[in-house]
């Protein structure tokens, strides 16, 4: 989970802490980190890549697009050259 903001998470973590009354805080003042280690299990069970790999799939996909489009003029220009 290396790609994952580990700051975010911990900032989020922090938020829902504090987002819990105070008297429910003091039976437990691990809340946090409680809160940090189910958005990181919930956040590992879901299927994402890391930037990097997003963005070489996404070039590679723009490639190719522009291979298919110019083979698509390619064969227009050789259909118009045999039908008269």
């Amino acid at each position: 989970m290396n790609f994952i903001n580990v700051t975010a998470i911990d900032e989020l973590a922090r938020k829902l802490a504090d987002s819990v009354p105070e008297p429910v805080r003091a039976f437990g003042r691990d809340i946090e980190g409680n809160f940090k280690a189910v958005l990181q299990a919930q956040l590992a069970k879901l299927n994402l890549v890391p930037r990097q790999e997003f963005d070489v799939q996404a070039a590679l996909l723009q490639k190719t697009l522009s291979k298919l489009d110019q083979m698509e003029a390619r064969l227009k220009e050789i259909e118009s050259k045999l039908v008269p």
